[in-house]
């Protein structure tokens, strides 16, 4: 069994050295579990070092660490291109800050291996589920959004903007052909609302997540996009006749 973890990341270079360490640390920690572990960088666009660190990362783990350029920014578009190249039974994402606990690793794992489920994805809203650091603004915000998109696009769904989710790479192409096509960050939610339409086994996995208080995610910019991506979604699945 192989696993593909995509990590995008946009002008990097202060932390991603440190942070890449940590993951390859961690898939040492995990090796019993018989999952072929391989970590792809994919840069939307860097302008600072970040390639060049990159490639020095490629050279230390040889066969571990993939990088890969996509021209323009856009985690969605990263995601698309690095998954959609990918040769692995199943492929994942994380945000390179590690905000949700890397030992959630493990329980990925350990769920791809019992064959239950296609899709699992973290959840930060979810009974056990821990969160610190978090602002009141953004946990209001969050909550909001992730209520809307329940009630807008019919789904049971509980967090969709958490940065954590894995995939069986065979579901991934009828999933951006029936609408989960954004280039922005909406494309890790639109999977979960299309798997959810096309009956995908999802699984939801409550997880400790820490908010990065140097994050470079704007919430009301990114709000109004989301809404936007939202609705052109909806237009998607009714054309196709799911709403």
């Amino acid at each position: 069994m192989k696993l593909d973890l995509v990590i995008p990341v946009l002008n990097e270079e202060s932390s991603l050295v440190t942070q890449i360490n940590k993951v390859i640390d961690y898939f040492n920690c995990v090796k019993e579990l018989g999952v072929d572990l391989r970590l792809i960088i994919s840069d939307n666009g860097s302008t600072d070092t970040t390639p060049e660190l990159a490639a020095e990362l490629v050279e230390q783990f040889q066969g571990r660490v993939i990088y890969q350029n996509v021209p323009r920014s856009g985690v969605g578009l990263a995601l698309k291109h690095s998954w959609g190249s990918s040769d692995a039974d199943w492929v994942g994402y994380m945000d390179l800050d590690l905000a949700t606990d890397l030992a959630h690793l493990k329980d990925v794992l350990s769920i791809i291996n019992n064959d239950r489920f296609d899709l699992i994805y973290g959840s930060r809203l979810s009974k056990g589920s821990v969160v610190h650091n978090r602002t009141f603004f953004r946990e209001v915000t969050s909550r909001i959004f992730n209520l809307i998109l329940r009630k807008y696009l019919h789904v049971r769904l509980k967090d969709g903007m958490c940065g954590f989710k894995f995939l069986r790479r065979d579901i991934l192409d009828s999933l951006i052909e029936s609408g989960a096509n954004s280039d922005g960050w909406f494309f890790c939610s639109a999977i979960l609302v299309v798997s959810e339409y096309q009956g995908v086994r999802i699984k939801e996995l409550p997880v400790h997540w820490s908010d990065d208080p140097n994050s470079k995610v704007k919430a009301i910019p990114l709000a109004m996009r989301y809404l936007s991506e939202m609705k052109a979604l909806k237009v998607s699945l009714r054309t196709m006749g799911k709403v």
